[in-house]
C-alpha cells in the first residue's frame, strides 16, 4: 500500500526548494516596486514593477532582480541569457583558481627500512610542495606499544629530515591510541 501523505509532503518540499532557487525574472518578480537600472547603467529610481516590465519589453530585454534583499529590490534591464552565462562563467573561473587543502597521510612503522623511509620522506616533500598538509602516522601493534619511545624518535627524525621543505609543524608528535601522529602544513606563499 502506498502512503499518499508522504508523497504529497515530498512533492511540496521539492516545489518549495524550486521556488527558493528560482531566479527573479520578468513576471516572476513579486515586488510592487523596484529600484530600476536600465541597460545603459542609468538609475531610474523607484519604479512600479509593471512600468519596469514595459520598459524592458520595449527594448526587447528582460527585467532581472540582481539584489533581492534590498528594500525595494534592485532590478536591471539586461539580456537574461547573457547574464546567466557570464555569472556561470565567473563562478567556474573562481572554482578553477581555488585550491582545496587536503590532508595527505604518510604511514610507517618504527621498524621501517632506510629505503622505505626515504620513499615516505620524498612523498611527504611532494605533498608539501603541492600545498597540502601531511599527517605523519607511526603505527604500533601489540607489544610494540611498550616501545613507543622508538616511534617518537622516528617521528622526530622525520621532522628533522623534512626541514628542507620548510614545513610548519601544526601538531608535534603525540600518542593517539596505538599511533604516534604529527601534522605538518606547507608554509604560505
Amino acid at each position: 500500500m502506498i502512503n499518499l501523505d508522504m508523497y504529497e509532503i515530498r512533492s511540496k518540499t521539492i516545489v518549495k526548494d524550486d521556488v527558493k532557487n528560482r531566479e527573479l525574472v520578468n513576471e516572476g518578480i513579486r515586488a510592487r516596486e523596484v529600484r530600476l537600472i536600465d541597460d545603459e547603467g542609468h538609475n531610474h529610481g523607484t519604479v512600479p514593477t509593471s512600468k519596469a516590465l514595459e520598459l524592458a519589453k520595449e527594448k526587447d530585454l528582460d527585467l532581472v532582480v540582481v539584489s533581492p534583499n534590498q528594500s525595494p529590490p534592485v532590478a536591471k534591464i539586461i539580456n537574461w541569457g547573457k547574464y546567466k552565462y557570464e555569472t556561470e562563467k565567473r563562478a567556474k573561473e573562481a572554482r578553477k583558481k581555488q585550491h582545496v587543502v587536503e590532508i595527505k597521510e604518510v604511514k610507517m612503522r618504527y621498524k621501517i627500512d632506510t629505503h622505505d623511509y626515504e620513499v615516505r620522506l620524498k612523498a611527504a616533500r611532494k605533498f608539501l610542495s603541492q600545498q597540502n598538509k601531511v599527517k605523519l602516522v607511526v603505527m604500533l601493534r601489540g607489544r610494540e606499544m611498550q616501545h613507543n619511545k622508538l616511534a617518537f624518535d622516528l617521528a622526530n627524525k622525520f621532522l628533522a629530515d623534512i626541514e628542507d621543505a620548510n614545513p610548519t609543524i601544526e601538531r608535534n608528535p603525540m600518542l593517539e591510541g596505538k599511533n604516534v601522529v604529527a601534522i605538518l602544513a606547507p608554509t604560505s606563499k
